[in-house]
C-alpha cells in the first residue's frame, strides 16, 4: 500500500499583513515550516494515527507579503462554480440553476438562457462550470448539475456554445450522465477540470446514504468515482478500465466519498479533495485505476459520533496525501501556477466550508510540508477558489460573495 459567490466593490476592503516586511520595504523570504502544527483543536478520533509523517497537522507557514482581500460583490445567490473568462470576467453558477457572467468590478449579468433544468434540493443544483481549452475559437462552456430523472436524479455534465453577447447558451448536449439514477439529495460531487491533453475530469460522490456507499467500490457504477472523458463525451482509449468486463469505461479512479475539488498541476497530474468522514477530509493525488478506499478504508468517524465500519489502511488501496482531523469541509481546489505571488508557485489552495477559510498547502515531493489559513476574517463558508488571469486568488462563498485576494496594492 502506498503511504501512498449589484454591489460596487466594497470600499472597506479588508487588509491584513501576514508577516512584517524588511526595513528596506522588500518582503522577507517565505517562512519555512517550524514544526509547530497549524491545527491545534483536538482530533475527532484521538486514537487514529497517520500512516506516515506529515499526513495530517502540517506545520504552520505564512505568506511573506502583506495581502488584502476585496469583496467584489455580495449579491450572488448561493454561488457554487467559478471559472475565469479570457477577458477577465467570470462565469459563476448559482446552485438554484442560474449561470451568470460577473465582471471584475462586481457587475452581475442576468441569467444566461438555454441551460436545462436542475434538481436543486439538498446538495443538488447547478454545480461546477468550466470553459473549453479552445474557448477563444469554439466558445464552448461545460457545466455539471444534478439532473432530474425518472425515479430520482444524478450528476450530469452538459456543454453548449456561449453567444457572442454572453446572454445565451446554444447547441446544448449532455455529454455524461452518472449512473445509476438515485432518489437522494446528497453527495453529487462535482467539479470539472481539463488536463493539458484536453481530457475532462469529473468528480462524483457516492450519494451518501448507507445503501449507496458500497457503489464507490463497484466498477459497474459511476458513484464515488473520478471520471475522465474526452471533450465530446467519448471515452479515451487509454482509460484504465476500458475493456474490462463489467466496468464502466469512463472511470478513472474509485473509492471516493464526495469529491468537490479537482485541480491539474503543471505536470498535468490530477489532484482532488473530498468531503470525508468526521475527521477524515482528504487530499489525493488522483491516479489512473487506483482505489482510494471508501467505504472500506478511511480516517475519521461517522458524523453521528459512532465509530466507522472501516479501517485506516488496507492493501490495494491508496492513502490520502493529506487529511484533516477535525475537518474543514473541503470545497473547491486550485493549483497556483501564476506569477503574482512567486512563493505560492506550485501550492494548492482548498476552499473551506466549515473552516470558513482558504487553506494554502505547500507541497514538496508530493507531500504537504506546510499549511496556512487565508480569509479567516471574512466569516463565510468558502465554496470555490480559483486563480484569476491576474494571478490573484478569487473565491465565492455560500453567503453570496465574490472575493479577490492579492498582495496589498496589486
Amino acid at each position: 500500500m502506498r503511504p501512498t459567490r449589484p454591489l460596487v466593490a466594497v470600499a472597506s476592503a479588508a487588509l491584513f499583513a501576514l508577516t512584517a516586511s524588511c526595513a528596506n520595504g522588500e518582503p522577507q523570504a517565505e517562512a519555512m515550516p517550524t514544526g509547530a502544527p497549524l491545527e491545534t483543536r483536538p482530533p475527532e478520533d484521538p486514537a487514529q494515527q497517520p500512516a506516515f509523517a506529515g499526513q495530517t497537522r502540517a506545520p504552520s507557514v505564512t505568506t511573506s507579503v502583506a495581502l488584502q482581500h476585496r469583496v467584489v460583490t455580495a449579491a450572488l445567490d448561493n454561488p457554487w462554480g467559478l471559472e475565469p473568462l479570457p477577458d477577465g470576467r467570470w462565469l459563476v453558477t448559482e446552485k438554484g440553476g442560474a449561470l451568470r457572467i460577473v465582471t471584475a468590478a462586481g457587475e452581475i449579468g442576468e441569467p444566461i438562457t438555454g441551460l436545462p433544468p436542475v434538481d436543486a434540493k439538498g446538495q443538488g443544483g447547478l454545480l461546477d462550470v468550466a470553459i473549453s481549452p479552445a474557448f477563444a475559437q469554439d466558445r464552448l462552456v461545460y457545466w455539471s448539475y444534478s439532473e432530474p430523472r425518472q425515479g430520482g436524479n444524478a450528476t450530469s455534465v452538459a456543454r453548449g456554445r456561449l453567444s457572442s453577447d454572453g446572454r445565451a447558451i446554444g447547441d446544448v448536449q449532455v455529454i455524461f450522465r452518472a449512473l445509476p439514477t438515485y432518489d437522494g439529495d446528497k453527495h453529487f460531487g462535482s467539479r470539472l477540470a481539463f488536463d493539458p491533453a484536453g481530457h475532462l475530469f469529473i468528480t462524483l460522490g457516492e450519494r451518501s446514504d448507507a445503501p449507496m456507499r458500497p457503489q464507490a467500490q463497484d466498477l459497474g457504477s459511476h458513484m464515488g468515482k473520478t471520471i475522465r472523458i474526452n471533450a465530446d463525451g467519448s471515452v479515451p482509449a487509454d482509460n484504465p478500465f476500458v475493456g474490462r468486463a463489467g466496468a464502466l469505461p469512463e472511470i478513472w479512479s474509485l473509492g471516493h466519498r464526495n469529491v468537490q475539488g479537482v485541480a491539474i498541476d503543471d505536470r498535468g497530474r490530477t489532484w482532488t479533495v473530498e468531503h470525508g468522514t468526521r475527521g477524515g477530509d482528504e487530499l489525493n493525488l488522483d491516479r489512473a485505476g487506483l482505489n482510494y478506499g471508501w467505504p472500506n478504508v478511511a480516517y475519521g468517524i461517522e458524523y453521528s459520533g459512532q465509530p466507522g465500519a472501516w479501517v485506516r489502511q488496507r492493501e490495494g488501496t491508496e492513502q490520502p496525501v493529506y487529511y484533516w482531523d477535525p475537518v474543514i469541509a473541503t470545497g473547491g481546489l486550485a493549483y497556483y501556477g501564476a506569477d503574482l505571488v512567486p512563493e505560492w508557485k506550485g501550492d494548492l489552495f482548498v476552499a473551506g466550508l466549515r473552516g470558513e477559510h482558504i487553506a494554502r498547502l505547500v507541497l514538496k515531493d508530493d507531500k504537504v510540508v506546510g499549511e496556512e489559513r487565508l480569509l479567516t476574517d471574512l466569516g463565510s463558508r468558502v465554496r470555490q477558489v480559483s486563480v484569476g488571469n491576474d494571478g490573484a486568488l478569487w473565491a465565492v462563498t455560500d453567503s453570496g460573495e465574490l472575493v479577490r485576494l492579492a498582495p496589498t496594492g496589486r
